[in-house]
């Protein structure tokens, strides 16, 4: 009768221990957090992790958009922040979140609640133009903006795209007349007659390459599918940023919970149906560990601050 006792007391302490039910992770489904429409890139690659990560573990993971209605992806990444820290609500997230978040005025994201498990990918972003624009490269809009009215389309204001956008005009001594922001932009903001120039993933002007011109690319890197168009980094030298996407979740999710999450997240990334993607859209995908990721964000957040300070200087 006493054995019997103690093993059940020794039970219930497992059970409710904080470990316990990390350690059988995972044991229902789990979403994955994309803050953005269905369709670029990141939702495209998320949904390789939890295609792969239903497969691994044998329980349903679904990807759930959550686009922000031109706020940018803030909205979506403040309902991650609120759910549990257990490793069953993922954030599929841009750089924007744990560098401009906290900095938003929503207290969910105030400070950063977030670590990564890893980043996965740098976005081919682009300025890109109609074909119809009396310009066809930087330069040429510099020279047009400073005698006529621009408009620019971005995904929201205070994104770092769009703040390296706006840094490059400062340097090159124009303005843009409006922005907008938008939840998607692709061949019909350009067709509609919106916005003049856009700031967006060339993934998603891809269908309509014969009626755009790539103005420039945002990254360190030139574009495979754009060789002949320069980078910002080109540009200016000091506006140097890559756009990335990793996975995050809350900085309370168990150890053992982020390794699983990150074996399957990696094993996706390093595929060969990834690697095609990279090859077709101009993308880089790769696997960057939590230790790495977390050095980078940190040089990212030096060179924006730099950006900011450029923007706001009178």
């Amino acid at each position: 009768m006493k054995k019997t006792l103690i093993a059940s007391v020794l039970m219930a302490a497992a059970i409710f221990s904080p470990t316990y039910a990390a350690a059988e992770y995972p044991e229902k489904p789990v979403n994955f957090v994309v803050p953005f429409p269905p369709g670029d890139l990141e939702d495209i690659l998320t949904r390789l992790i939890a295609d792969e990560f239903q497969k691994t573990y044998g329980v349903p993971a679904a990807v759930i958009n959550k686009p922000g209605g031109g706020g940018g992806p803030f909205p979506g990444a403040a309902e991650v922040a609120g759910a549990k820290a257990d490793g069953y609500t993922i954030g599929s997230f841009v750089i924007d979140i744990p560098i401009v978040g906290p900095h938003v005025g929503i207290p969910a994201l105030a400070p950063n609640p977030f670590e990564p498990v890893g980043v996965f990918l740098t976005y081919p972003f682009v300025i890109a133009a109609s074909k119809d624009q009396p310009y066809s490269d930087i330069n040429g809009l510099a020279a047009h903006a400073k005698k006529n009215e621009v408009a620019l389309g971005h995904f929201g204001s205070f994104l770092v795209p769009t703040q390296v956008t706006f840094a490059l005009a400062k340097t090159m001594k124009f303005d843009f007349d409006s922005e907008t922001a938008f939840d998607t932009l692709d061949c019909n903001t350009l067709a509609s007659g919106d916005v003049d120039v856009i700031n967006t993933s060339l993934q998603l002007i891809l269908p309509c390459m014969d009626k755009v011109n790539v103005l420039a690319s945002i990254g360190d890197k030139r574009i495979p599918l754009t060789p002949n168009t320069p980078t910002v980094a080109e540009l200016q030298p000091s506006l140097a940023v890559s756009l990335w996407n990793g996975i995050f979740v809350h900085k309370d999710t168990p150890a053992n919970v982020r390794a699983k999450i990150e074996a399957v997240a990696k094993k996706a990334m390093l595929s060969a149906k990834a690697q095609k993607i990279a090859a077709e859209t101009g993308a880089l995908i790769y696997w960057r560990n939590a230790a790495d990721s977390t050095t980078q964000i940190g040089k990212d957040m030096e060179t924006l601050g730099r950006i900011e300070a450029l923007i706001t200087k009178k």
